[in-house]
């Protein structure tokens, strides 16, 4: 008995010491709530604006519930306006007017289509007529759930799909007990059409989010993130004269950004499809090459994975095999990583990356010297399972220098598919604009008549091709 009555102490004691510490507790889990709060906004100021609009937007639609003239037009279909916007406007102005138009153009023909369906359902007769629009509704809703396993329908249009076999059977389905079918879906699809308008406007004149923008520079920065791990991965492997700090090598551990980028892009990809000519680019930009460069540049991120599993290797290899080797690949890591910030500086100016051609070559000429050393009986009278780590290495740096050149390639037929500019035209109109031409008046000679002029040409002050 008495220890139960200790026993019960002891668990009321620690109940009272857990109520005095909640408060504590609460609020320590609140500041860090807030911190996250505060570090998503910090990250992209862009979602706190987004939110704004999508709260701006459902206000704007709400006034048809609130305006008594409104309410009487439409009545309780008003509510499908307030869903439309809800499901359709997006972060991006692409996701957006993808999902604005396949509602809007889904509702409108289905509703078409389902009220077709009870027309001619309804003319058949009374026992006919369930069995036949059943029949209309397995059709319907079978093949347009075959449709939606094709990729491309499936990436561009399968919320347009969904919104057209939900539209049609509630049409058609619902006309078998509401004789105002016709004013019901004309409700429907006027509420739904000013939902997606709303949306699609809110979105493109309120500080909008074009994701052909962000797909271009992410792109371009999973190709920095590339150059600049091969910039220091000489250096840190072979572990020269120190110069790699813990900055140096946190700028190199963001290549691992790339390695799962593939869904983003080709998100962005898809939404950028539909936006309309902005910025630098026209309205039937290629964004599919965008898809191709960021394959090949994960197809480098791998490798270079690869290269970072061997930075600190415990495993030994023998400093007279490293140091014949040192020279080639760091060579090759340095050019490679130069000529990949070359390709992402081009491709964010939108010019031909005539720049990286140098270092290409030059990689490439490294790679070919290494290859010489190895035929030339560098390794022999070494065991080749202590210089196989170090070989390993070196193989990879090869292969990267053939993705360094493909990227290359990828970028080039951007550039002609989306006509840059060209650097040359570039150069010539640089040059034209710092030769300056002046007049300068003057008495009138001798044996002449009228004003006559001096033409002075100025250099330009700084140095071109």
């Amino acid at each position: 008995m008495t220890f139960e009555i200790q026993q019960n102490e002891l668990v009321s004691v620690s109940g009272w010491g857990r109520l005095k510490a909640l408060p504590g507790r609460l609020g320590t889990k609140i500041v860090e709530a807030a911190r996250k709060i505060k570090k998503l906004g910090q990250d992209d100021p862009r979602r706190i604006i987004h939110s704004l609009k999508v709260g701006l937007a459902i206000t704007l639609v709400s006034f048809i519930y609130y305006v008594e003239s409104l309410y009487e037009g439409f009545g309780g279909s008003a509510m499908w306006a307030i869903l439309t916007v809800i499901v359709v406007l997006e972060f991006s102005v692409g996701a957006t007017l993808g999902r604005g138009l396949n509602r809007g153009l889904a509702t409108f023909i289905a509703g078409a289509l389902g009220f077709g369906a009870h027309y001619l359902a309804s003319r058949s007769g009374d026992k006919v007529e369930p069995i036949l629009l059943g029949l209309f509704v397995f059709l319907m809703a079978g093949v347009v759930t075959f449709i939606r396993f094709f990729p491309q329908m499936k990436a561009r249009y399968d919320y347009g799909l969904l919104i057209f076999m939900l539209t049609f059977c509630l049409v058609s389905i619902s006309g078998y007990r509401d004789e105002d079918l016709l004013d019901v879906a004309h409700r429907r699809v006027s509420t739904i059409l000013i939902g997606s308008f709303t949306s699609v406007f809110v979105c493109i004149c309120i500080c909008p989010v074009w994701a052909g923008d962000d797909l271009h520079n992410l792109v371009a920065s999973n190709i920095e993130n590339l150059g600049s791990f091969l910039q220091g991965f000489g250096t840190e492997y072979f572990k020269i004269s120190g110069e790699v700090g813990e900055s140096k090598t946190a700028v190199m551990q963001r290549y691992k950004t790339v390695l799962n980028s593939k869904q983003s892009e080709e998100s962005l990809a898809n939404s950028a499809r539909w936006e309309p000519g902005h910025g630098p680019f026209r309205f039937s930009h290629p964004w599919k090459q965008y898809l191709k460069i960021g394959s090949l540049t994960r197809q480098c991120a791998y490798r270079i994975d690869a290269l970072n599993g061997y930075v600190n290797s415990e495993i030994q290899t023998p400093p007279e095999f490293r140091s014949k080797i040192q020279a080639t690949c760091t060579k090759m890591s340095m050019e490679s990583g130069k000529a990949l910030m070359e390709l992402a500086s081009a491709l964010k100016t939108m010019t031909p990356p005539s720049s990286a051609r140098p270092h290409i070559a030059e990689s490439e000429s490294a790679a070919k010297g290494l290859k010489s050393l190895l035929q030339a009986g560098l390794c022999e009278e070494i065991d080749f399972l202590e210089v196989l780590p170090a070989a390993t290495v070196a193989s990879l740096l090869v292969d990267v220098v053939s993705s360094t050149e493909k990227i290359a390639e990828s970028i080039n037929e951007l550039t002609t598919l989306a006509r840059y500019a060209s650097v040359e035209h570039i150069i010539v109109e640089e040059k034209e604009a710092a030769v300056s031409v002046h007049l300068q008046p003057i008495p009138p000679c001798s044996n002449t008549s009228g004003e006559h002029h001096v033409i002075t040409i100025d250099q330009p002050s700084r140095h071109l091709p």
